[in-house]
């Protein structure tokens, strides 16, 4: 039994008007014209939501039904809330992505695993509530053995592109899957061999279907590459980029290619992160002709105090609770996915208003059309990034005339958003009645920070489910033996590995009980663009916890060099992780033990007589006691290893005052 106690001494309302008549008409109403006689524009792909990159879904799993399937009607089922295309997922490399690890399907290069982490399970509820949603797989990082002792995966490209091909040939096999994208992305560059050896080997493998997405980061240098490499343009089907501010470059426009948002938004999901997703959505074509806009991420499933802490379209982090939150961008999403599908096309007949913000028009081709307006003000729509330049928002009166073949149409459906941001009373996704028009026209009042969806369709529905139970911390006494037969997911519930990877394991080799552990199974440091720290990790709990105490028992598979921890009020873990302090107490396969502030830095802490104070306990037997901890006055409970090894932890348990 491993054991350590830690506690302290320190006992204008905005109204706006939409005129159902053209009786009235303004004198200052700017008319735009929505046409199809001089031809369309692009293909529309659709929006979506990106799980991963890293481990941004860890804690819905965890959730008990109904509030599970709740949330993922929210997100996926049509008609109903976001009602999302496209579900992207991380191809998970055992690495720090983020905020947190996701296991890779070959830990190692003989070892193959379709069962792993949880990216499956979520694309097939997706796919069980949108059959025909688009799904991607993109890596960010990948096990050791791809890179072969080197921080880099493309030195040797057959086997890296041998690596993402199995896992799209797994996806079908085991889960019925097809994965219809798959990207290509590192943060420092990408290399051209591989990508062409890429398209070679999917080709080879049978998946000549699966496109391919590059650099799925930066318009260049790899639009330029494909215009004058007919090659690679060949390879790529799509050029992505992250972040793109709403704009593209010459040349990513000359290739022809589809042009993606593969990555955006990224924002604190409140009133404002709303406004960015309603203008990025719609600009993101208008400026850019970008035809899919994917966020990251699909839902904060992941504890808040990680990096960048709810900028998910929705929240999700009590599963202990049941508690999720609706956000406003779901309902910004639905302005558009709920009456458009992929396969639809953009009017040509698209812009910016004469007063500020934005409108797109869309059709099936079959008689249908549907029209999306924002006017998003510059404070109430500021994207995370990049930087937005200053732009002027004024209320207007609009006037749209219908022409081509959307002449004849007599009515359209409408759904509007106010934002309301002086009273804080949003009203977001309101249906209103049937639009009446004449000679195809409608005028129309549009004041700052709304959002309007004009359509043809008349499917559209704001979903609702009873209010979910109220929020509530985790637990202050909470155990966990792993003893589970057949877990539903290889990742212990509320644990979140932030470097390493902890999965559920059967030891055979144990007589008594208690034959399942929880195992970190990374022996190797992965090949990563995040700094993971030199040991391996995973959190739980309250990250407000000062007082606790916490017991593991703890096996070390490398009997000459093992080492493992067990600690408490960890301040800090995703990409920031390597810099964590807290109180960590190590015990080591050589008989020895440590007691430190940090992952890094072997030293003992003092004792002082007063101030903050940690004990600690092995095997029943008192080691250390009055160790004085200053900082960090709170923080996660959480285990790991010395190093990337084999070791095995069981009957994990913390109580907090």
């Amino acid at each position: 039994m491993f054991l350590f106690y830690l506690f302290s001494d320190r006992s204008r309302v905005c109204v706006s008007v939409l005129f159902l008549a053209l009786s009235v008409h303004f004198s200052s109403s700017q008319t735009y014209v929505l046409d199809d006689k001089g031809g369309l524009g692009r293909l529309f792909d659709g929006i979506g939501g990106l799980s991963g990159g890293g481990a941004t879904s860890r804690l819905l799993v965890n959730y008990a039904e109904p509030y599970r399937s709740q949330i993922l009607d929210y997100l996926f089922k049509p008609n109903f809330g976001a009602s999302l295309h496209i579900l992207k997922v991380e191809i998970g490399g055992d690495a720090q992505t983020t905020d947190g690890t996701e296991p890779s399907h070959m830990h190692y290069e003989n070892d193959e695993n379709y069962f792993r982490g949880y990216e499956w399970w979520l694309m097939k509820e997706a796919k069980k509530r949108n059959p025909n949603i688009t799904l991607i797989g993109l890596p960010w990082a990948f096990p050791a053995w791809v890179g072969r002792g080197k921080n880099w995966p493309y030195d040797y490209p057959d086997i890296t592109a041998s690596y993402v091909v199995n896992w799209i040939l797994g996806a079908k096999q085991y889960h019925n899957l097809d994965i219809q994208y798959v990207g290509i992305w590192n943060e420092r560059k990408y290399d051209i061999k591989y990508i062409k050896l890429l398209r070679y080997t999917l080709d080879k493998s049978g998946l000549d279907w699966v496109r391919i997405i590059a650099s799925d980061n930066l318009w260049e240098p790899i639009a330029l590459s494909v215009l004058l490499d007919p090659e690679l343009s060949s390879a790529v089907d799509v050029i992505g980029a992250h972040y793109p501010g709403t704009t593209t470059v010459a040349d990513a426009l000359k290739t022809q290619k589809k042009l993606w948002s593969s990555e955006d938004y990224s924002t604190f999901n409140d009133e404002v992160g709303g406004g960015c997703w309603a203008r990025i959505l719609n600009q993101n074509y208008v400026n850019g002709n970008m035809t899919a806009t994917i966020s990251w991420n699909l839902v904060a499933s992941y504890y808040e105090e990680l990096p960048f802490g709810r900028e998910g379209l929705m929240t999700a982090k009590e599963p202990w609770s049941g508690n999720y939150v609706v956000e406003s961008p779901i309902w910004i999403t639905a302005h558009t996915t709920q009456f458009t599908q992929p396969g639809w096309t953009y009017l040509r007949t698209v812009g910016h208003l004469a007063g500020g913000g934005s409108y797109v028009a869309l059709t099936d081709g079959k008689g249908n059309l549907t029209v999306v307006i924002e006017t998003m003000t510059h404070d109430h729509s500021v994207c995370i990034r990049p930087p937005l330049p200053p732009f002027h928002v004024t209320s207007q009166n609009a006037t749209f005339q219908l022409n081509g073949s959307f002449a004849s149409i007599k009515e359209l459906q409408v759904w509007r958003s106010q934002f309301n941001f002086k009273t804080k009373t949003p009203s977001l996704f309101e249906k209103l009645k049937p639009l009446k028009l004449i000679d195809g026209s409608f005028t129309l009042n549009l004041s700052e920070d709304e959002v309007y969806t004009f359509t043809t369709m008349t499917t559209g529905q704001k979903g609702v489910y009873p209010d979910p139970p109220a929020p509530a911390g985790f637990p202050k006494a909470y155990k966990d033996d792993f003893n589970v037969r057949n877990p539903p997911f290889s990742e212990a519930p509320h644990f979140a590995d932030q470097t390493g990877v902890f999965e559920y394991y059967i030891n055979l080799t144990d007589p008594g009980p208690h034959t399942f552990t929880l195992r970190q199974v990374v022996t190797e440091r992965p090949v990563t663009w995040v700094a993971d720290a030199d040991q391996t990790i995973s959190v739980i709990g309250d990250y407000q916890w000062q007082n606790l105490t916490v017991t593991c028992d703890v096996f070390m598979e490398s009997v000459d060099s093992g080492g493992v921890f067990i600690a408490a009020r960890v301040n800090k873990g995703g990409e920031s992780v390597r810099s964590a302090n807290g109180v960590f107490f190590w015990v080591f396969a050589d008989g020895t033990y440590k007691v430190t502030n940090d992952l890094g830095h072997w030293s003992d802490c003092a004792c002082r007589r007063t101030g903050q104070l940690a004990s600690g306990q092995l095997n029943g037997y008192p080691l250390w006691k009055n160790a004085v901890v200053l900082n960090p006055k709170n923080g996660w409970a959480a285990i790991g290893t010395r190093s990337f090894e084999l070791a095995q932890f069981d009957n994990f348990a913390v109580v907090a005052d």
